[in-house]
């Protein structure tokens, strides 16, 4: 058995005239956590419904869990978790009553203790009987995603699932998704947030309908040539204001009580930086990109085609 759980290639889908994935190519092995990053309406819900048989494409083709997603997309969608950004369980029913009507749909076997199992799985049993719409975000992020592994699916689709929850319950649910990844579940994630990212076993980033790059963490980073220089000192805002326009330097971003300032054209980068560096006023050093440096980095190189 192949130990790819997706590969695909070619893949297109159009809204009317406008092309929102744009030949998209992708293979995922089991057990992978694969995290899609990309600006606000670039494509990668789209592209992950597509991956998934949840969306048809207009081109392209390829498999999903060993079946054709052109053709054999029922049976796709019977082995996959969806959880969405928005909480879609009913408030007005408790946890227990939330997952119990989940199983029903599903017509499971055992449903009473498939039920309980889940509670127990994902630390809700104490909760049982609270009413889903009482619960914080954390917790209620927590239901949804027991609800979308009540059928034991092989592989999950997570659209931004951390959105609005505090970081401990958001710590808590990637311990989760990576003790799933150890049971051999896959997993695709949309996320905006770096730390996530990094979590992530690969990296996807897709910009209005594009694939610009993929792969590990420090694959992305050391291929994307990004020089950085860190600077501290006084009265960093005037010095921000300063740098912004010089010829080379594509960002200047303030973290903390740090500057970083990049660009890929290195000559230009340091005779535009030289005579500041020459300043004693402030202290210099070359430093590592980081992986907001790099997504930051292709936003500003691509075109928004929603325009």
């Amino acid at each position: 058995m192949s130990n790819l759980v997706i590969s695909v290639h070619g893949l297109s889908k159009f809204f009317g005239k406008r092309c929102v994935v744009n030949q998209f190519a992708l293979q995922v092995e089991r057990g992978q956590i694969y995290g899609f990053l990309g600006p606000n309406g670039s494509g990668k819900t789209t592209t992950i419904r597509m991956l998934c048989g949840l969306l048809t494409p207009d081109a392209g083709e390829g498999q999903c869990l060993g079946y054709n997603i052109l053709t054999q997309s029922e049976e796709i969608k019977r082995q996959v978790g969806y959880m969405t950004q928005k909480f879609t369980l009913y408030e007005d029913l408790t946890i227990r009553e939330n997952l119990d009507f989940v199983a029903r749909i599903y017509g499971m076997s055992k449903r009473r203790q498939r039920v309980t199992d889940s509670l127990q799985q994902l630390g809700l049993m104490e909760r049982a009987h609270q009413l889903a719409g009482a619960l914080s975000g954390g917790w209620k992020q927590r239901l949804a995603l027991a609800a979308c592994l009540l059928h034991e699916p092989q592989l999950l689709l997570l659209d931004e699932p951390t959105a609005g929850v505090d970081p401990k319950a958001r710590r808590d649910f990637w311990g989760q998704i990576h003790q799933l990844s150890v049971q051999g579940i896959t997993t695709l994630v949309s996320t905006h947030y770096m730390d996530e990212a990094e979590r992530c076993h690969r990296l996807a980033y897709i910009a209005y309908g594009n694939l610009l790059v993929d792969g590990t963490v420090s694959e992305v980073i050391n291929h994307s040539n990004l020089i950085v220089w860190s600077v501290k000192g006084d009265k960093l805002w005037q010095l921000q204001q300063q740098l912004t326009p010089l010829p080379g330097i594509e960002q200047v971003v303030p973290f903390g009580n740090v500057l970083h300032i990049n660009g890929h054209q290195a000559e230009l980068l340091q005779h535009s930086l030289a005579p500041w560096q020459a300043d004693n006023r402030y202290e210099w050093q070359r430093s590592q990109p980081t992986l907001e440096d790099v997504f930051i980095s292709l936003m500003q190189q691509s075109q928004d085609n929603s325009i």
